[in-house]
C-alpha cells in the first residue's frame, strides 16, 4: 500500500530544481546514505527535466510503500506530452534525441532499485523506487508524517544558485568515494595479481613434482619386477634341492636335519609367495596385466577353492565352510584373478581366526547386475580406525598373532588392484574381538573387452541349442 507524501507540479525550470532538493530531503528523512541521496535527487531531477523540456511540464509525485519488503521510496513523474516514439531503443541506450534525451532515462533507470515507463501518444509516465537500506528499521505512519512534517518545515530556497552549489558538493563527494573505490579496486587488482603468480608457481611446482612421482614410481615398478625375476631363480633351486633331500634321493635324513629342511622348504615356499604378489602388483602398475574373461560357473570356483585351500587347515577348532551356489547365474569375468582375491581372503582368515568357522559365499545385488563375494570369519577382528589403512602397500596392523601370522601386507592391496581390473571393489566390515567379513563386488558380465560380446552370443546359442536338443524336457 502507498502512501502519498508530496506532489510538486513541473511547470518552470524553477519548480525541476525544487523537486530535486525535496526529493533529496525525504531521502535524507528515510536514512538513505549520502550517496543515496544524490543517486535519487539525481534520477529525479534528469526525469523532470525531460517532462518539462520535452513535454512543457509534467507533476512529480512522492510516496511510500510500508507494504513491500523491504519498504521502499517511490517516485512517479508524469507528463501530457506525445510519448516516446521509440520506447525499446530508449531503454537499451541506441537512441538520441537532437536535446539528449535518452541518456538521462538510461543513466536514471541504473541508480534506481525499481524503473519502469509507460510512454503513449497522451503522455508518459515514469515510476521509481529505491528500496530503504537493510539496517534502517521499518518505518511507520507516525515517522512518515515526522519526516513529511520535517520537509515541508525547511524553508523554500528559489535560489537556482545554491542547488547548484549543493550539486557540486555532491559530486565532489561523489568524486572522492570513486576514487577511494578506484585506489582500492587497484589495491585488489595487485594482492590478485601477486596471488595468480602464487598460484601459477605452486601449479609449475605441483606438476614438477607429479612427475618426479611418475618417474618414482615407474622405477619402483621397474625393480620390483626386475628383483621378482631375480628372486625366483634362486628360490625355484631352494625348492628342488629341499625336495630332493626330503625324498631321499641322496640318502636318509635324521630327525632334525628333516625338521630343519622342512623349515627351508616352507620359508621358500612362503618368499616365493612374495615374489609372486610382488611381481603380480608390478604389473599391474606397469599397466601390462591382460584381462582375460570367460564364462564359468560359481560352483566350480568353489570347488576348485575348496580342493585348493582344505589342506591350509592346521588346527581342528576352525571349520572352513562354503555357501551353496545354487540360484547364482555363470559369471563372464577373469576367473583366475577372482581366485586369487578370494584366496588371499581366505588365508588371512585362516591366519587371525583361532577358533570358530570361516565361510566363504555369493549373493546377487542390483537387480541381478552384480554379484557380492565374501568370506566371513569369527576371527580377532580389525578396529575401525584401521579399515582405511589395511588395503594400502606393506600397511599391517599390529595385534597379538602377528609373531605367528607373519605376512608383508602385500595380498589386500593386491587384491584392491585386481577387484578394480575386473570393474569391482573389495571392501572389509569388521569388529574388534568379533571377526571380519572382507567381500568383492564384481559385475555378473565384465563389459568392455573385444571377446564379450562374441562369447554372450555363443554362451546363448549354447543353450539354445541345449534346449532344441531337448524338447521333452521342455514339454515335461
Amino acid at each position: 500500500m502507498n502512501t502519498p507524501l508530496l506532489r510538486i507540479r513541473i511547470e518552470t525550470v524553477q519548480d525541476v530544481v525544487v523537486a530535486r532538493r525535496r526529493a533529496r530531503d525525504l531521502a535524507a528523512g528515510f536514512g538513505f546514505s549520502t550517496l543515496d541521496q544524490t543517486r535519487i535527487a539525481s534520477a529525479v531531477s534528469e526525469i523532470a527535466r525531460n517532462a518539462f523540456e520535452y513535454a512543457g511540464g509534467g507533476e512529480v509525485s512522492f510516496a511510500f510503500d510500508a507494504a513491500c519488503s523491504p519498504q521502499a521510496f517511490e517516485i512517479v513523474v508524469r507528463d501530457r506530452g506525445q510519448g516516446l516514439r521509440d520506447l525499446e531503443a530508449v531503454l537499451d541506450g541506441t537512441w538520441r534525441s537532437p536535446g539528449g534525451m535518452g541518456v538521462g532515462i538510461v543513466g536514471s533507470r541504473r541508480l534506481m532499485d525499481r524503473f519502469e515507463i509507460d510512454s503513449t501518444p497522451q503522455g508518459t509516465t515514469v515510476a521509481m523506487a529505491r528500496n530503504l537500506p537493510q539496517e534502517r528499521a521499518a518505518l511507520r505512519g507516525s515517522d512518515l508524517e515526522r519526516i513529511v512534517s520535517g520537509v515541508a518545515a525547511l524553508a523554500p530556497q528559489n535560489d537556482s544558485l545554491a542547488e547548484v552549489q549543493q550539486q557540486n558538493r555532491e559530486l565532489v563527494a561523489t568524486l572522492d568515494e570513486l576514487r577511494e573505490r578506484q585506489e582500492e579496486l587497484a589495491r585488489l587488482t595487485q594482492e590478485l595479481e601477486a596471488t595468480n603468480r602464487g598460484v601459477v608457481a605452486l601449479y609449475a611446482e605441483l606438476d614438477e613434482r607429479a612427475e618426479e612421482l611418475r618417474r618414482a614410481d615407474l622405477m619402483k615398478s621397474r625393480f620390483l619386477s626386475n628383483m621378482s625375476h631375480e628372486l625366483r631363480t634362486p628360490l625355484s633351486s631352494i625348492r628342488a634341492l629341499a625336495n630332493l633331500l626330503l625324498n631321499r634321493l641322496d640318502g636318509d635324513l635324521g630327525i632334525e636335519q628333516e625338521r630343519q629342511v622342512k623349515l627351508i622348504l616352507a620359508s621358500a615356499e612362503t618368499l616365493g609367495e612374495t615374489v609372486d604378489d610382488l611381481l603380480d602388483l608390478a604389473k599391474i602398475e606397469a599397466g601390462k596385466t591382460e584381462v582375460s574373461p570367460a564364462w564359468f560357473d560359481p560352483a566350480d570356483l568353489f570347488a576348485a577353492l575348496r580342493t585348493m585351500l582344505m589342506p591350509l587347515l592346521a588346527t581342528p577348532h576352525v571349520s572352513l565352510e562354503f555357501a551353496s551356489m545354487a540360484g547364482l547365474p555363470r559369471l563372464y569375468t577373469d576367473e583366475p584373478k577372482l581366485t586369487q582375491i578370494l584366496r588371499n581372503f581366505v588365508s588371512n582368515a585362516l591366519k587371525y581366526t583361532e577358533r570358530g568357522q570361516i565361510r566363504v559365499g555369493a549373493r546377487l545385488e542390483a537387480q541381478g547386475e552384480r554379484i557380492v563375494f565374501f568370506v566371513a570369519d569369527t576371527g580377532i577382528g580389525i578396529a575401525p580406525e584401521h579399515h582405511p589403512i589395511i588395503f594400502e602397500e606393506f600397511a599391517q596392523v599390529q595385534n597379538r598373532l602377528q609373531q605367528r601370522a607373519k605376512g608383508t601386507g602385500l595380498g589386500l592391496p593386491l587384491c584392491r588392484k585386481l577387484a578394480a581390473l575386473l570393474d569391482g571393489e573389495v571392501g572389509v566390515e569388521s569388529e574388534l574381538g568379533v571377526g571380519s567379513t572382507f567381500y568383492v563386488d564384481l559385475p555378473v558380465r565384465l563389459a568392455g573387452h573385444a571377446s564379450d560380446t562374441r562369447a554372450a552370443h555363443d554362451d546363448e546359442a549354447g543353450e539354445a541349442s541345449s534346449e532344441q536338443a531337448s524338447p521333452g524336457a521342455a514339454a515335461s
